[in-house]
């Protein structure tokens, strides 16, 4: 049979979200868009198009994309261009610094503008606030570097999942929209939720909307009879036992009087405090083991 193949190309308007790179492994997410008129300007009046956060370069410790936007400011007033053989490292990182330096030296010569070269402070330039038009503290690097839009686009990824397929391990929902999977919530997003003090959220986060299986069978049973929502204990924790136990360490539940609890019977509103040594079996508190679950 004979197969016809049909591409389609679509324009789409860059929208918060969407994911770009430049070309040191520089990548980032669009935060917010303003108006350009809102962007801070340069003291010729040009307004920049992205503004990056600094924290990017030494974490990922590529000074390239320093050197890219700085060389490029200089081509753009020099009518220049510049093609840098790989590993210039052999000259030396001073090398590359004087370099650049120089070239935007010479741009301030030919052009007359002496913001664009501040032997106080090579490389940075003052920068204002398009909302007041005030200058900014301390100056900022201002360069033109490539930037290149990225298929991770916010459209293609948007997901919604109600019910769907469970791990059978944890019995947690499963990850990645091709296998209809949830939304992860993982350890900096637990941070940033308890640093909104929405304790009642995380709560639900990690019990009913992830693990609790018992939670999750009664939650629609509680709301249709206007009962309070009971919180199980997450099978996550029920398999930390479990290997805990498998490493030869006799984990054991207990309430106060001395008796054993069952670990698929355990409830987060149980408050059991660690009861007095019972033999050589370990003994932990109920709520420490939920901590660390």
């Amino acid at each position: 049979p004979s197969y016809v193949h049909i591409y389609l190309a679509e324009k789409r308007k860059i929208q918060v979200g969407d994911k770009m790179a430049g070309r040191h492994g520089n990548k980032g997410i669009i935060s917010r868009i303003l108006p350009r008129q809102d962007m801070p300007f340069l003291p010729d009046g040009t307004s920049v198009d992205i503004v990056l956060n600094p924290l990017g370069v030494p974490s990922r410790m590529n000074v390239g994309q320093i050197y890219e936007c700085l060389l490029g400011l200089a081509g753009r007033y020099l009518g220049e261009h510049y093609k840098i053989p790989p590993f210039d490292e052999m000259y030396g990182a001073d090398a590359s610094r004087s370099f650049v330096l120089s070239k935007l030296y010479d741009a301030r010569k030919k052009t007359g503008l002496n913001w664009l070269f501040d032997p106080n402070h090579p490389g940075k330039i003052r920068l204002f606030d398009g909302r007041n038009s005030e200058c900014f503290d301390q100056t900022v690097t201002v360069g033109i570097a490539y930037v290149l839009k990225l298929v991770h686009m916010v459209d293609d990824k948007l997901h919604a999942r109600s019910t769907g397929p469970y791990s059978l391990v944890t019995q947690q929902p499963l990850r990645g929209r091709s296998k209809q999977g949830g939304q992860r919530l993982g350890e900096m997003e637990v941070w940033a939720i308890e640093g909104y003090g929405a304790a009642f959220v995380l709560s639900e986060m990690l019990t009913i909307k992830s693990d609790d299986m018992t939670g999750r069978q009664n939650l629609w049973k509680n709301l249709i009879e206007n009962n309070d929502i009971s919180l199980g204990s997450p099978e996550s924790f029920k398999v930390l036992v479990c290997e805990l136990q498998a490493l030869c360490l006799d984990i054991g539940l207990f309430r106060k009087n001395g008796i054993k609890q069952d670990i698929n019977l355990i409830n987060l509103e149980d408050k059991a405090k660690s009861a007095p040594k019972l033999g050589p079996s370990a003994v932990i508190e109920i709520d420490n083991l939920l901590h660390l679950a």
